[in-house]
């Protein structure tokens, strides 16, 4: 059940389940302790996770694995560092906290961190490497623009690429707007997934970032041709047991006037605070005024907007969509969090974002 329930990011339920666990008295299981950490850290609860963990009798190395992840769910890398040193003292780390320790470092930016404690597993007679351990490390030099080596590094390890591995570096090609990269592994991808229309997207958005216009309309003509269609992301709030979704530029929700006027109102006061709008992240050829229009309608900007108009002062927002969260959107959620004196969860396809006081767990590095 807590499994289903972390999944889901149903903290509500979740904190439920926890509370009938401690009424019942019932007595210490390690599993269902350590189902508490991953679901409260799925839920965007880091500090409820490392209470329970820190009041765990006894520690299972799944526990460990448990608090590791989800403190690299939330790109807090030094603290899956800290915690690593510390449970090699207690207990042996296996495959899977070493994974959670490359991928700590790999979402909060700890590079060299990362690349030290990779260097050290292979260098361990015992380690046993999987291609789980070069994805982390791809991942890891991909996120900090260091492309051409990620790209060397795929084509040198002892395993053949997956199209995760592949999508995990044109990902950080899009981020970092390099083109020829994104190309080599685009053409890897279309060979291997011809009908996965993120790839198309992703490199499509490479292009309209680099202004490479003609070939944004030839990848969507391709897209056309293959019947390849792209899904459309969408962000949704839980608000009185109601689950409200909303795609972008919405048109049909029942309250889209007072949404739309709460976003307008909200825009003036986050400009006077310093906001400005980043257009890079529209990937059409329009003028900067239709930019700015397309941007005001994207789904996460939509749903907090929702949850400011409709739940009360000191309560954390809590908004989960489906993709990656663009950089204007984490910038817009910023500025709301400092002006409005709100916190703000923000759970996208591959992390948390805890924004308070106009900053942001993952340092603005994802």
């Amino acid at each position: 059940l807590l499994t289903s329930l972390s999944g889901l990011a149903s903290l509500d339920y979740g904190k439920q389940v926890h509370g009938l666990i401690l009424r019942k008295e019932l007595p210490f299981f390690v599993v269902l302790q350590n189902s508490l950490i991953d679901m409260y850290s799925k839920c965007g609860k880091l500090l409820y996770s490392r209470r329970v963990f820190d009041h765990m009798p006894q520690r299972s190395t799944i526990s460990w694995n448990a608090m590791l992840m989800g403190y690299g769910r939330h790109g807090i890398g030094h603290e899956v560092v800290q915690l690593f040193r510390t449970m090699t003292e207690e207990v042996k780390p296996d495959s899977v906290t070493l994974l959670a320790v490359l991928s700590g470092c790999s979402h909060g930016g700890l590079v060299d961190e990362g690349l030290d404690i990779f260097d050290l597993i292979v260098k361990e007679q015992n380690a046993v490497l999987s291609i789980g351990h070069y994805g982390c490390v791809i991942d890891l030099l991909g996120r900090s623009g260091r492309l051409q080596k990620a790209l060397d590094l795929i084509q040198d390890m002892p395993f053949e690429p997956t199209p995760a591995i592949w999508g995990s570096l044109l990902g950080a090609c899009r981020v970092h707007v390099n083109v020829s990269v994104g190309e080599v592994v685009a053409q890897k991808l279309l060979d291997m997934e011809p009908g996965n229309a993120g790839n198309y997207v992703i490199l499509s958005n490479i292009y309209a970032a680099a202004g490479m216009w003609k070939d944004v309309f030839r990848v969507r003509n391709l897209m056309l041709e293959k019947t390849v269609t792209k899904e459309p992301g969408q962000s949704w709030i839980i608000l009185d047991k109601v689950i409200h979704t909303f795609r972008s530029s919405d048109r049909f929700h029942p309250r889209k006037k007072d949404i739309d006027a709460k976003i307008k109102e909200i825009y003036v006061d986050i400009k006077a605070a310093g906001f400005v709008p980043n257009l890079s992240c529209v990937l059409h050829d329009v003028d900067d005024e239709q930019k700015e229009r397309m941007l005001l309608g994207h789904s996460e900007k939509l749903a907090v907007t929702f949850g400011l108009m409709n739940t009360p002062p000191g309560l954390t927002i809590r908004v989960m969509k489906n993709l990656r969260i663009c950089v204007d959107c984490h910038n817009f959620a910023k500025f709301v969090s400092k002006i409005y004196g709100r916190e703000i969860s923000l759970r996208d396809k591959n992390r948390f974002h805890l924004l308070t006081d106009g900053a942001c767990t993952c340092g603005d590095y994802w």
